[in-house]
């Protein structure tokens, strides 16, 4: 029988904290075994693919374990961290006769109806809401077992009837024919990924669940059948193995944002066609104007730079050739044209490229616009950027000005159509008026996905960039 500590243990599994997300490395944990944490208490700081998110813990208790030390990179799914939440409230979520035989420290509530509605906690970043420890009514007729709350399978692939004796535990057998595999959503991924059908596996894990181990065994090739040994074969000298001066090079796990963002870029230079065109403009009436609008008693504490009328100048080129605003949908064979623009800005951070989007950035004015990039910016600083900001951008802006680079042929963020990137902006003899004269002036270069943006659309946008950053008074009349 589970005594009154064991069942008031609860297990904080690692949750998805992005979208399909199958791992997160453990950054920072700001609790030790024997502290006491509260409901909604962040505990821990992990890096997915994505970004640093710090997750809050969904009960009140004491810390009993951490399951795992920083640096450690855990699958979604498992356990990192034990809190006693005391007073048996898991023990009313494991089995009602464990329940019932111990004394409880508060009294059961009464509930209004046959059976009670499950209390909600508050949704957490990533995993939804919470398990309920609300004790349910027991039910007439035969009972059906009941998972809790993070699993995903759902109820009607649960078997009615026990399981046959093959399927619990070791020596499973693949799935019967007609019954769905039981398996975890990063060990569907995993399979899908290797190309492995769930059905034809042998599962391993309790209840004849599906393990990563079983899909990596699946997956593997036949050992080929040794072949006979004709004659003794001397062996070769061994290769000489690679040695590792620490004084002399430095090695980088490649991981989190860094590996996110390697795999993306080979997968977007790869899949979608590029294409890269370039101008080279006078902006100095811009930059005139963005002194002028440092002054503006409307943009006070805002940010104002020559990036806020690049932004505002795309978003006008984007109001006037809508279809580069697109995307393509291999599977359906589509060009999906989007009437909103989510627009990106490329920022680098400690931990590696990252580029958060600033949402409907088309139905804002140019200082609700400047207060979302400030915010935009100073957050991706700070390392608190969520996967969220990350997610459904449009059209992205790089600025590879603020490195001193003239210009440069970027990469596009995977789904999107295009990128406009920014060259620094240097003082230039430039012909004006008919006369040679120093003017500011900076080169823009827009690469897109050849496949939905053809040479006129392309032009066009980058043209009508260039036409408003040369006489920003466009930005009115445009309009």
């Amino acid at each position: 029988m589970t005594t009154m500590t064991e069942a008031s243990v609860r297990e904080f599994k690692m949750p998805d904290v992005g979208e399909g997300l199958t791992e997160a490395e453990i950054l920072k944990w700001y609790v030790q075994p024997g502290d006491t944490v509260t409901d909604g208490q962040v505990v821990c700081e992990v890096e997915t693919a994505k970004a640093a998110v710090e997750l809050p813990i969904p009960y009140d208790g004491v810390v009993r374990a951490l399951h795992f030390t920083e640096g450690t990179t855990v699958d979604v799914g498992t356990s990192i961290i034990a809190v006693d939440v005391a007073g048996g409230a898991a023990a009313a979520e494991e089995t009602a006769p464990a329940e019932a035989s111990e004394p409880r420290s508060e009294p059961e509530p009464k509930p209004e109806s046959s059976e009670a509605a499950p209390k909600r906690q508050p949704v957490l970043v990533g995993y939804g809401v919470a398990a309920s420890s609300t004790k349910r009514r027991p039910r007439k007729g035969p009972e059906v077992p009941v998972r809790e709350a993070t699993t995903t399978l759902p109820t009607k692939s649960l078997p009615t009837k026990p399981l046959p004796t093959e399927l619990n535990g070791h020596g499973g057998t693949a799935t019967e024919p007609g019954q769905r595999p039981l398996a975890k959503p990063p060990v569907r991924k995993l399979a899908k990924d290797l190309g492995v059908d769930l059905a034809t596996v042998t599962p391993s894990g309790p209840d004849g669940v599906i393990t990563r181990e079983d899909v990596h065994a699946a997956a593997a090739p036949p050992a080929p059948a040794p072949e006979p040994v004709a004659a003794p074969v001397v062996a070769a000298p061994p290769a000489p193995v690679a040695t590792y001066d620490a004084a002399r090079e430095t090695r980088i796990p490649v991981k989190g944002v860094r590996k996110a963002t390697a795999a993306a870029m080979v997968g977007s230079a790869f899949t979608a066609p590029h294409v890269t065109e370039f101008v080279t403009v006078d902006v100095t009436r811009t930059m005139k104007l963005v002194e002028e609008l440092k002054q503006d008693k409307e943009m006070q504490g805002l940010r104002v730079n020559p990036l806020l009328l690049v932004a505002k100048a795309l978003l006008v080129a984007i109001r006037r050739n809508p279809d580069i605003n697109a995307s393509w949908d291999e599977a359906n064979q589509e060009i999906v044209v989007k009437h909103y623009v989510n627009l990106g800005i490329a920022a680098a951070t400690p931990r590696g490229l990252i580029v958060p989007n600033i949402k409907d950035a088309h139905a804002k004015t140019l200082p609700q616009l400047a207060e979302a990039l400030g915010e935009l910016v100073s957050t991706a600083r700070e390392g608190k950027t969520s996967p969220a900001a990350m997610q459904g951008g449009t059209l992205t802006i790089t600025n590879v000005g603020v490195f001193g680079v003239d210009t440069g042929t970027p990469i596009l963020n995977p789904g999107e159509s295009a990128i406009l990137a920014i060259g620094a902006i240097k003082l230039q003899p430039w012909v004006h008026k008919g006369k040679v004269k120093p003017r500011q002036v900076t080169t823009l270069a827009l690469s897109f996905d050849h496949r939905l943006v053809d040479g006129e659309l392309g032009s066009k946008v980058l043209a009508d960039v260039a036409a408003i950053l040369e006489d920003p008074k466009r930005l009115i009349t445009w309009a």
